[in-house]
């Protein structure tokens, strides 16, 4: 296998030595725990202070992370990273507020996306948060009893406001199928995750027969995902569609723990990292050695991970671009994955939120959090774009 992840001038050619410089400041201070817990304290409420604080939260952690306020700027983020042949996957990143306007809003803004989607070379996916366009009450109600056919419903309203939640996601899959666009149903939290799950195989079920247009996703730090993803390919070819699987690490370790703690009953989540990694690399394996029946979306910053399954594909006989196998990172994030892999023909995209300022800042938060506590991330962020800094110095 030819491909190498350690090229930092390709990972980084679509930045400019001040750009770097910015990131480089970045990554340091998130790699300050302290600092970032204060940040993410206090920085929403001087947002909304109205202290002048936009702009430096413009030029450095938001240019890092977003692709900008509106799909406009996006178009020109889009149109850079697929100079380098990078592709993008398109998130309305504002987190909505509670009440069904809101919830409509959201959908019509996912909708914008698809059709704006549609007319980029680039832009083959749309990742929508069930959470978004439903009350956290309901998910959690229906979670509670997921043996039920018909959900819960122990009231009119509850079964008006579940129909209202399933006709917004059909809308945005309607135009999804229509116009050739991906839909990529993010994971959440263990308590709300059954009735976005059930959600998922329904719209699998209706737009997933012949291509994939709906993927749902896979949080493999949780112990039961695996077996949940085998479960899955079996329900796909029984009710004879194609299952799309994005997989992921996760992303609520900490809030599943405590609140296993708090509610006394055992933590979903491995006990280690290595148990995580050992079931997202079988999950990765799992689904290409059953490429028939499903397409793959790896979402993954851990280079071994990338190097694993693009070695599988060889072993496989498929081509780096098999339009079943997708790689992908976070925008701002491992670009000598994104970069270098773009660069040998595989599919890559990055994960490109955008969204206003004021209403991205919860996202922002979370990354500077989770950068935070994966610090063996942080450090390879620097190492990589010192060496870049280095090398573009030395070759003056």
């Amino acid at each position: 296998m030819n491909l190498s992840l350690d090229n930092t001038q390709n990972a980084f050619a679509y930045k400019s030595n001040a750009d770097l410089r910015k990131a480089r400041f970045l990554f340091t201070v998130i790699q300050n725990p302290l600092v970032v817990s204060l940040a993410t304290s206090v920085t929403p409420f001087l947002m909304k202070s109205g202290l002048p604080i936009n702009g430096l939260i413009r030029s450095t952690i938001f240019k890092q992370f977003v692709g900008g306020e509106t799909l406009e700027d996006s178009a020109r983020v889009t149109k850079q990273l697929g100079a380098y042949g990078v592709q993008v996957i398109l998130d309305y990143g504002v987190e909505a507020k509670e009440g069904e306007e809101n919830f409509d809003n959201v959908a019509d803004k996912i909708i914008e996306a698809v059709e704006f989607a549609a007319t980029q070379k680039n832009v083959p996916y749309v990742s929508v948060k069930l959470t978004g366009l439903a009350s956290l009450n309901l998910l959690e109600t229906l979670n509670e009893a997921p043996r039920l056919r018909s959900g819960i419903h122990d009231s009119e309203s509850q079964t008006a406001e579940w129909e209202r939640v399933r006709e917004r996601m059909f809308a945005i899959c309607d135009i999804a199928n229509e116009k050739g666009v991906g839909i990529l149903l993010d994971a959440e939290e263990t308590w709300i995750q059954d009735p976005i799950d059930r959600l998922a195989f329904e719209l699998m079920g209706v737009y997933n027969k012949g291509k994939v247009v709906v993927y749902n996703t896979y949080q493999l730090y949780r112990e039961d995902r695996l077996h949940f993803l085998k479960l899955s390919y079996k329900l796909a070819v029984e009710g004879n569609f194609l299952l799309g699987a994005k997989l992921v690490r996760g992303a609520y370790m900490e809030k599943e723990r405590e609140r296993a703690i708090a509610m006394n009953y055992p933590s979903p989540i491995h006990v280690n990292k290595e148990a995580t990694d050992r079931d997202f690399d079988a999950a990765a394996l799992f689904c290409l050695e059953h490429k028939e029946t499903i397409s793959l979306i790896l979402a993954s910053h851990n280079e071994q991970s990338n190097l694993l399954t693009a070695q599988k594909m060889i072993e496989l006989g498929m081509s780096n671009n098999d339009e079943r196998v997708h790689f992908s990172q976070l925008f701002g994030m491992s670009d000598h994955i994104s970069f270098n892999m773009a660069l040998e023909n595989y599919n890559v995209s990055k994960y490109l939120p955008f969204g206003p300022i004021q209403e991205v800042i919860p996202y922002l938060m979370r990354r500077a959090q989770e950068n935070s506590s994966v610090n063996g991330q942080t450090n390879r962020e620097l190492l990589l774009i010192r060496k870049e800094l280095s090398r573009r110095k030395a070759k003056k």
